[in-house]
């Protein structure tokens, strides 16, 4: 049984990707900070929080011969203007949305090599774009983004796949502590299944081909602004 790697699965995309790859027969580790609400006897969940560089050094302890798939989840956001940000929020978003995939990659790397395994990264729309009051944001997915492509430069000859998603707002609970959400309608979101059915896809391709990068946008604009 081959074995996947997911950070963020205890809701959102990554909970919908672990979801899916359990539906289709994969052993699935699960990396966040709560449990979340998967129930199979092929998931493992272990407690971990990726913002400290510790705490994802002991995952090593992780790696075995089936690891066909590490998919780097995890993130956060925050959307205001740069000099309202706190230290924290700026030192805690950059050590999860980009730190955290870059050194699980470095750990886990020889064995996918081995196994002709993939790394996928969730990146975002802001990685493709400049957009005010995210400035911060952009940095980190961009950064992935970026890690992404270098890196698959770097691993193609050894077999291994490295794929970057950019999803589009997505209606998941990323936006609750934000002064703004996806829209209303089915036409202007984008949901979790959807990057979980398009990377299910992408896992079915032939062996000797592979995609690096993937966008998923709503076919409409949608936002919808708190009170």
């Amino acid at each position: 049984m081959a074995t996947a790697i997911v950070s963020g699965t205890s809701s959102g995309i990554g909970e919908a990707i672990a979801q899916m790859l359990l539906d289709n027969g994969y052993k699935v580790i699960g990396l966040s900070r709560s449990e979340g609400s998967l129930n199979h006897p092929n998931f493992i969940h272990i407690a971990c929080d990726l913002r400290h560089i510790h705490e994802i050094e002991v995952l090593k302890t992780l790696e075995s011969n089936d690891l066909k798939l590490l998919i780097n989840a995890a993130g956060f956001g925050r959307f205001e203007p740069h000099e309202e940000l706190s230290l924290s929020t700026i030192t805690d978003m950059i050590a999860l949305n980009l730190t955290a995939p870059i050194v699980l990659s470095n750990l886990f790397l020889r064995t996918l090599k081995a196994n002709q395994g993939k790394i996928i990264n969730i990146t975002s729309i802001e990685a493709t774009r400049s957009s005010k009051f995210s400035a911060l944001y952009s940095a980190t997915k961009s950064g992935l983004r970026a890690f992404g492509h270098s890196l698959f430069e770097e691993v193609r000859a050894s077999g291994v796949g490295v794929l970057t998603i950019n999803p589009d707002m997505t209606d998941t609970p990323f936006f609750d502590d934000l002064r703004f959400g996806v829209g209303e309608s089915e036409e202007s979101k984008l949901f979790a299944s959807d990057i979980a059915k398009s990377l299910l896809n992408l896992l079915s391709m032939r062996d000797g081909m592979c995609t690096t990068e993937l966008t998923l946008r709503p076919q409409r604009f949608g936002i919808t602004k708190k009170h």
